[in-house]
């Protein structure tokens, strides 16, 4: 990046902030202005900070501006991750170009930022000229599938051709995964831009080198994880990192490291290990595969709290065999003699490495001599199509791992508009690891809520049961839609539940009822938000994604709380270790899973100053258990009531004004 001029004075953080606000054409707002001056103060202190910025308060500029200018002070780039593509896309495409130019009259040079992936998401042109195996099987195939991938393939290829970047991205329309992954490697699998014949040229590698000269990095939760956890650095150096939709960051660093093995996964490291064994060898490997695959079909899913002798016995055979396998590789430096079979073998050594590290992390799990010793949960998740029944390890806390890796030796701001859980950000700080060390920051929000938005509890209703919705919810859902107009996002917490209000209810309403799983989730939304009368209904990932302001969206109907399903392996596992510590397994999971979505759910009703609307949750233990004050404690400040009448007539004035 460029380097620090000390000879030019850089005018404060409050001043850039007005030049970027007046350049971008905004409004600049108190909360937005604490932040800033927050972010300003943790660096030049070097104390973490935990921001809780409500939807409008213009986050994104409020961490740029300091950001950008201790940037250009130390002439170390600072680090921007997110949880999401399309916030990435907003940094990119819209944020930064603008607030670059925006900056430019008053600092030293115009700001320069670029966006790094993994390296999966870029072309590998290795790969691509047949150097590597790709991960195809040989199992049989639907032909209509078939056919519909060697389109995608040609396109590719074609893309190819004529691509600057190599990043999936901006091939549209998009491919399927199974077709991108026979021109892509991970990074273990990748030989390295020194002994790879198309190094010279390497889109990740090219990528590397504009985030290593930019003054802003924006990358992605799992990259940050992978980039603090390996030994391989990823990211250019750097001191100071801004965690973007933070509230994310636990679940993306455990989904990095978490790790699985099946019957296919050892099958993939045999066809890896292709004609480079003899055969004996690789015979033996697929044959504990084929012991692996018999035992996870007869067993039970979901959490495994003891070690069978006979899955200990099958996961030493299959690390065994694995390690056979390695030794018989031979030396991994043996590459430069056998260039031609570079590729091969350090996607076969990859393959193996994995099988065995992950057997032998499986069997590790249970060494523990008591549950409060315990340090990772295995699983097993029973098979479904084409996917087979398959083992999956994960760390119960990743705490301790932030700390370590990602807290240790560089400042980190962490922000959402859903950090304060119960009214507290200590919940979050914990399943961080942040220790003491740590400044914690609600600058609200530029919503009036009390005026702008009602939260109705239905507490006349039943309690949920298991049994999917009973009559009495689909009625109220019913007579809310009516007085509404439609309007309506309804986010239930499971798709069975989200597609059975959607039958039930399109034979009652006379409005247009979209269900997620019906078209793309951004087709979807595009039609909900297009036609006012149009309701959509869906569940997780409609949760946290939609953003629709304007006259589209004035109810937001929750059909319960959203606690984690009491067969959940990891969420039950973590919630059972922290009771066996001495700790309230319940409220530091599931009321904190819970809480979080609750308060994600309830921010897609106010998107701007102008919205109105009502939340309306149809669970009645918000309101009569003893930790829905916990609950209501992480919501928004709205009105509050339990009357349906009263909700029915405020939605019936929104919708004649």
């Amino acid at each position: 990046m460029p380097s620090s001029d000390s000879k030019i004075a850089l005018p404060p953080v409050d001043e850039l902030l007005t030049v970027a606000v007046t350049g971008l054409g905004g409004t600049e707002r108190p909360g937005q202005v604490t932040m800033a001056q927050a972010v300003q103060e943790a660096v030049e202190t070097e104390r973490h900070l935990a921001v809780q910025a409500g939807t409008g308060t213009g986050k994104s500029l409020a961490y740029l501006i300091p950001a950008i200018r201790h940037a250009m002070e130390s002439g170390d780039a600072i680090v921007v991750s997110t949880a999401t593509i399309a916030l990435q896309r907003q940094l990119v495409d819209r944020d930064l170009p603008r607030l670059a130019e925006a900056l430019e009259p008053h600092l030293p040079h115009k700001p320069e930022f670029a966006i790094l992936k993994g390296r999966r998401n870029y072309l590998c042109r290795y790969k691509t000229a047949a150097g590597m195996p790709d991960d195809e099987d040989d199992q049989l195939f639907d032909p209509r599938e078939v056919s519909a991938t060697g389109r995608m393939v040609q396109r590719i290829q074609e893309w190819a051709n004529e691509t600057e970047t190599g990043d999936r991205d901006e091939l549209v329309p998009g491919v399927s995964d199974l077709a991108w992954r026979q021109f892509s490697v991970h990074a273990k699998e990748c030989l390295g831009a020194q002994r790879c014949p198309s190094g010279a040229e390497c889109f990740a590698e090219l990528a590397r080198q504009r985030a290593g000269e930019a003054d802003v990095v924006v990358t992605n939760h799992a990259l940050l994880a992978i980039d603090a956890m390996e030994d391989f650095p990823v990211l250019p150096e750097h001191d100071v990192v801004v965690v973007d939709e933070a509230h994310e960051l636990v679940d993306r660093v455990t989904s990095v490291v978490t790790d699985e093995l099946s019957e296919a996964s050892v099958s993939l490291a045999v066809r890896r290990v292709g004609r480079l064994l003899e055969q004996g060898v690789a015979d033996r490997l697929k044959e504990a595969g084929e012991d692996l695959g018999a035992l996870l079909a007869a067993a039970p899913a979901g959490r495994v709290d003891d070690l069978p002798q006979s899955l200990g016995l099958t996961l030493a055979l299959v690390r065994d065999a694995a390690f056979a396998c390695i030794t018989a590789l031979g030396p991994r430096n043996k590459d430069k003699d056998d260039p031609e079979n570079a590729g091969a073998r350090k996607a076969a050594f990859t393959a193996l490495d994995e099988v065995h590290d992950t057997a032998q992390r499986m069997l590790d799990a249970f060494g523990a001599e008591s549950e409060a010793d315990r340090a990772e949960v295995v699983w097993l998740d029973a098979g479904h199509g084409r996917v087979p029944p398959t083992l999956r390890v994960a760390p119960l806390s990743v705490g301790g791992m932030l700390r370590d890796k990602l807290f240790g030796d560089r400042t980190v701001i962490l922000t959402s508009a859903t950090l304060a859980l119960g009214g507290s950000f200590d919940g979050m700080a914990r399943q961080w690891g942040l220790g003491d060390d740590w400044t914690g920051l609600d600058v609200g929000s530029p919503f009036d809520h009390p005026r702008s938005g009602i939260l109705y509890v239905a507490k006349h209703l039943p309690q949920p049961g298991r049994d999917g919705l009973p009559e009495a919810y689909l009625d109220e859902i019913s007579e809310l839609i009516e007085a509404a107009g439609g309007r309506t996002l309804g986010l239930f917490s499971s798709m069975r539940a989200a597609k059975a209000a959607s039958e039930a209810l399109r034979e009652r309403l006379d409005v247009p009822l979209l269900c997620q799983g019906d078209d793309s989730t951004s087709q979807l939304v595009k039609q909900f938000a297009a036609d006012p009368a149009t309701c959509l209904f869906g569940t997780l990932s409609l949760w946290q994604g939609v953003d629709v302001p304007g006259p589209s969206l004035t109810l937001v109907i929750i059909d319960r709380i959203p606690f984690p399903r009491p067969d959940d392996p990891l969420a039950s596992a973590r919630q059972r270790h922290i009771a066996a510590k001495g700790g309230n397994g319940f409220m530091t999971v599931a009321a904190t899973h819970a809480a979080l979505l609750l308060a994600q759910g309830a921010g897609r009703l106010l998107r701007s100053i102008s919205d109105r609307g009502v939340v309306a949750v149809l669970d009645p233990r918000l309101a009569t258990a003893r930790y829905g004050g916990f609950l209501l404690g992480s919501l928004p400040p709205f009105w509050r009531t339990s009357d349906p009448a009263k909700v029915r007539d405020a939605l019936r004035r929104l919708t004649a004004s």
